[in-house]
């Protein structure tokens, strides 16, 4: 087909069937998985129940189509099919070298095949191995990040975030906080690094805190094993609970926490507010700056609930055009000695950071948990007369809630490289928009592909290089 615009004639629109992308990206998130290798570690120890003489696409190859289609902003399985052709896809997943992924029937995985997939992963053993394989993917990036060297301590952040779904799905439920349909999973980050390393899906209505203990636990383990050889955790007002910080505290693991006021604690603050306010008619003048102030008290508070007296630390903060300040409260397990009042303000402020990473996940990855109970009805345009029980639609859904993690962490190490490669900050849309996305055309010649980007692409090349320096795991 040729078309010519009426504003100028001399142009010319064909449709060809040339090889060309929009998602070049594909190419150099492969690069990421394979420096990583965390595919060929999946693929070892996943289990895989298929015929092996009536499998077309190798487990690996399903693995990493449904990680790279998150990681170009590709939410839905149904995408497989629109980007079947697409060069780029197919010569990222492949499991085959040469030329062979550009020619002949080399297209992505179907949507069903995908789907089965998902089943697959959702068994418990399964579900498993996909969370050992996050901790060592992120692991795997500090190293590579760090000449090859661990944190000997990292901040896990550990919060709750709100995933819409629009239907009916098992385990959704009305929450009147958010004003949506939802799934309220727990999400685990190395807030400052960056990484998410774990996530479990709940119920839509369930508490903040509820089932917060076993997924910590199952964390720390994991952090500790794969991440750094010590772990300290920081979480807000709606966590601190006495068989929690029991548990922190027989493991040995340290934490820092907002708590919500109370009337003790209220009646705990007022000789430092007042000292302060007093203070503040001296300060009229120099009325537009924020302030902040800590302070300890005196002597360990213990609330009714809990076992013994813990350390907390009074914030107190000032703002322009108030006469009292406004307070609330830290509390922690580190002594003192370890860190003083206003360094544990500094690093509980850090936990913006997770949370604005977090927000990337929901607002650029938006992981579509869709999964819902769908019996087959037809198989190769029959009726089905016996239907065969439905999938665990809520396993599935958490299994897809991890792969848009995988999909993150390929995206986030690109961010990184890129962080590195221009001396600035990126956001995950930028990176998604600006360099993933960028345009390619491919050309087979011989047994040579070669992909050619636009000269308007300066960045995509920056990262090419940057990826050259990251190093393989040792094992």
């Amino acid at each position: 087909m040729v078309w010519t615009p009426s504003f100028n004639r001399s142009v010319r629109v064909e449709a060809r069937n040339e090889r060309i992308t929009g998602d070049s990206g594909a190419v150099s998130g492969r690069e990421v998985l394979c420096r990583s290798r965390i595919v060929r570690w999946l693929a070892g120890r996943l289990s895989d129940a298929r015929d092996p003489g009536r499998v077309r696409h190798p487990l690996a190859s399903l693995l990493r189509t449904a990680m790279l289609l998150v990681a170009q902003g590709r939410r839905d399985h149904n995408d497989a099919a629109v980007f079947g052709d697409d060069p780029a896809f197919r010569l990222a997943v492949s499991s085959r070298a040469g030329t062979t992924p550009l020619g002949g029937r080399g297209a992505l995985a179907s949507q069903p095949t995908l789907s089965r997939l998902v089943s697959a992963l959702s068994g418990k053993r399964n579900m498993g191995v996909l969370r050992a394989g996050l901790a060592r993917f992120a692991g795997w990036r500090l190293r590579a990040m760090n000449g090859g060297r661990l944190p000997k301590r990292l901040v896990i952040d550990i919060d709750s975030l709100p995933v819409e779904v629009h239907g009916a799905q098992p385990g959704s439920e009305w929450n009147g906080h958010y004003h949506a349909r939802i799934y309220h999973p727990l999400i685990a980050s190395v807030g400052e690094a960056g990484d998410l390393v774990d996530a479990r899906l709940r119920n839509g209505r369930v508490h903040t805190a509820d089932g917060g203990l076993d997924f910590i636990t199952e964390v720390l383990d994991r952090a500790e094993r794969h991440l750094c050889k010590k772990a300290l955790l920081r979480f807000d007002a709606g966590y601190p609970g006495e068989a929690l910080m029991s548990a922190l505290e027989a493991r040995g693991t340290h934490f820092v926490a907002r708590i919500r006021n109370n009337a003790v604690l209220k009646r705990l603050a007022v000789p430092a507010i007042d000292a302060l306010a007093y203070e503040a008619l001296d300060r009229l003048e120099d009325s537009d700056r924020c302030a902040t102030w800590s302070c300890e008290l005196d002597e360990e508070y213990r609330a009714r609930s809990w076992s013994r007296g813990r350390r907390v630390v009074q914030i107190l903060v000032e703002r322009p055009g108030e006469l009292f300040p406004r307070s609330f409260w830290l509390i922690t397990s580190l002594p003192a000695g370890e860190m003083s009042a206003g360094a544990l303000l500094a690093m509980y402020r850090q936990r913006g950071k997770a949370e604005n990473h977090m927000g990337e996940l929901m607002s650029v990855v938006a992981p579509a948990l869709s999964s819902s109970p769908r019996p087959k009805s037809h198989y190769r345009g029959r009726p089905v007369r016996k239907r065969a029980p439905g999938a665990d639609a809520f396993a599935n859904n958490e299994a897809r809630l991890l792969l848009a993690l995988f999909g993150y962490q390929i995206m986030h190490t690109q961010r990184a490289d890129l962080e590195r490669a221009t001396g600035t900050g990126w956001g995950l849309r930028r990176v998604l928009e600006r360099v993933l996305r960028a345009p390619a055309r491919f050309t087979v010649s011989g047994r040579r592909i070669t992909m050619i980007t636009g000269a308007g692409t300066p960045h995509w090349h920056m990262l090419l290089r940057h990826l050259d320096h990251l190093a393989e795991p040792a094992g």
